[in-house]
């Protein structure tokens, strides 16, 4: 038997009631379904977008579950990512989880691929996580406590026809998840990613509707089917929740078993 009383454990390990979470691009796409998972799990979310969702966002969370405040933010800008973590803070009280989500992609083969293409993309998917993170902690240091989770891709375990800056930014992440978990751990802050495999959403879109290609994943993913985005929100819970304090410098794939075949 091991020390402690195991007794204790109970679902309320993954309750988030009285947190509060940052989710950026927390209203479209994957972050709507990251940020209506940590509402419902009983958190407070601010969602930051470039994106006006008109409220339906809010809508999605059941009776009971916390609160959804998205607010128009450009998380480029100079000094937006600072303000941001500010803007959670003052609305919420104190900023527990942050999401990292916001992400764009821009396929090219690397002969057209320059930088005009290249640095929009490094700079929502890896500089604006990195800006956030680094103020976050800031103020989670204090307070010694705090979950920080990186979205990452399977891009982050491969290259990836077409995809030059895609797959070096997911690289990126999971560096970047690594090194502020090396140094946060001491503080009792876990810094965590997760990594989506091929989803049902609107990017993947086309290629869905292309009868080979579909099939060329399909064949690839040993559970037989795309993702929905229902299938991270348990694990995002999980990585947000004490149930995870243990956990650090991880990279979860969620990916129907891709990575194994």
């Amino acid at each position: 038997m091991s020390d402690g009383d195991l007794g204790d454990f109970t679902l309320d390990a993954f309750s988030l009631a009285g947190k509060t979470a940052l989710v950026t691009g927390g209203n479209t796409g994957l972050g709507q379904g990251f940020t209506v998972a940590l509402a419902n799990a009983g958190a407070n979310v601010y969602a930051p977008s470039v994106i006006d969702d008109g409220g339906e966002t809010a809508a999605l969370v059941r009776p009971g579950g916390g609160t959804v405040t998205c607010a128009p933010a450009n998380l480029t800008e100079p000094g937006v990512p600072e303000r941001v973590i500010a803007d959670c803070i003052a609305t919420f009280g104190a900023i527990d989880i942050l999401v990292n989500s916001a992400g764009i992609v821009r396929l090219g083969g690397v002969t057209e691929f320059g930088r005009a293409e290249w640095d929009p993309m490094v700079a929502v998917n890896l500089t604006a996580a990195f800006e956030l993170s680094h103020f976050a902690a800031r103020a989670m240091i204090p307070r010694r406590s705090g979950k920080i989770i990186n979205i990452a891709s399977l891009f982050a375990f491969l290259g990836g026809l077409d995809s030059p800056a895609y797959a070096a930014t997911k690289h990126g992440i999971a560096g970047l998840t690594k090194a502020y978990a090396d140094e946060l751990g001491r503080y009792g802050i876990q810094v965590n990613a997760l990594a989506p495999g091929y989803f049902a959403t609107a990017i993947t879109a086309v290629t869905r509707s292309r009868p080979g290609e579909n099939q060329r994943i399909l064949d690839r993913i040993p559970a037989g089917r795309w993702g929905e985005v229902a299938d991270l929100m348990g694990p995002l819970v999980f990585l947000a929740s004490r149930a995870s304090d243990y956990v650090n410098g991880h990279t979860l794939t969620v990916d129907g078993g891709y990575l194994v075949r």
